[in-house]
């Protein structure tokens, strides 16, 4: 027993090391998260180069690959938007008439809608938005630091993650070695699994959209299908946020059926389905977890973590059940051991 506890010292050792500099750090940690998870999902494509390129060009490389990605996302994302600034201008300044107009009857089925209400929530949503931006502007050197943070960490796993992970192991004690294996194996499937997905339920939203909205027949098919995708790969928003959107647009042009189709077909079909159902279902299938479950990972992660628990909720609610998996399967076989 003494000499196992030995043993444990340099893991001990490493773990205490690891807390100190995550609390240390605890502000770019949400950033430290994202390269270390992305990095793994990349690391066979890392392995891959290596084997026609030396491993410091091929990291390097990498790295620009996703740095280039990242910057035509952003650019793209800020071009459409501003080249359809006057439509989301127009929407906003009917919502905001018909709060404003006295003369309107704003009733729905009717229930009367709470004039003062939308009002509230209109000038909420356009705080946010302003706020939002104003929080870019101030704090421009700080997203700049994180994003350096962020992409630094993505080439220093990328070259050296491998070397890290056999000297980490080499300190684990055999006995227990086995077990964390089986969990970094669990834990590399939930990476894959939460990237893939997350642009693949995007890319979904995205194509389920258009016909949706040429169907609604409010025109700008494209740019409401984008507006869709975009908010889908931010994972606190979703593309629910465009029809309620849409739907108190609908409101205040007096277009229940609209209101009807943006509700049932699309806030239920097009945003809450693939979120709700399709991303666990998947996300489940590859971890062998219940979609629910999934879910409780996702939702909570994000509540109590911020950006990093869109990562961590989903992994840590995979170790907890690989471990529970891990603690049955290791008394069964003490059982069969004592017979």
């Amino acid at each position: 027993m003494g000499q196992f506890r030995t043993d444990l010292l340099p893991l001990v050792l490493m773990a205490a090391i690891l807390l100190a500099t995550l609390i240390v750090f605890w502000k770019l940690l949400d950033m430290v998260v994202l390269a270390v998870s992305l990095a793994v999902v990349l690391f066979p494509l890392h392995t891959y180069c290596s084997r026609c390129l030396n491993r410091y060009l091929s990291a390097a490389l990498i790295t620009a690959l996703v740095f280039v990605v990242f910057v035509a996302t952003v650019l793209l994302c800020f071009t459409i938007l501003a080249q359809n600034g006057e439509t989301l201008r127009e929407i906003v300044e009917t919502i905001e008439g018909w709060v404003q107009n006295p003369a309107t009857n704003p009733r729905v089925f009717g229930i009367p809608v709470e004039r003062n209400q939308v009002a509230v929530w209109l000038d909420q949503a356009q705080s946010i938005f302003f706020n939002y931006w104003r929080m870019l502007v101030a704090e421009f050197s700080t997203i700049a630091l994180k994003i350096v943070v962020f992409f630094a960490s993505l080439y220093v796993i990328l070259l050296h993650g491998e070397q890290i992970r056999e000297k980490i192991m080499a300190q684990v004690p055999d006995p227990i070695k086995g077990h964390i294996q089986k969990m970094s194996g669990v834990t590399v499937d939930t990476l894959y699994a939460i990237y893939i997905v997350h642009a693949g339920i995007a890319a979904l939203t995205f194509v389920i959209a258009i016909p949706f909205f040429y169907f609604l027949g409010y025109g700008h098919v494209l740019f409401y299908s984008f507006l869709c995708a975009f908010c889908e790969l931010i994972p606190v928003l979703g593309s629910s946020i465009v029809f309620i959107f849409l739907g108190t647009y609908a409101l205040s042009l007096g277009d229940i059926n609209g209101v009807l189709i943006l509700f049932f077909f699309g806030y239920i079909g097009v945003a809450a389905l693939p979120e709700i159902y399709v991303r666990p279902v998947l996300m489940g299938r590859r971890v062998k977890l219940h979609p629910l479950i999934m879910l409780v990972g996702f939702f909570g992660g994000l509540f109590a973590m911020g950006t990093a628990g869109f990562v961590l909720g989903p992994v840590l609610i995979v170790l907890l059940f690989a471990g529970y998996h891990i603690l049955i399967e290791e008394r069964k076989e003490s059982e069969k051991g004592g017979m």
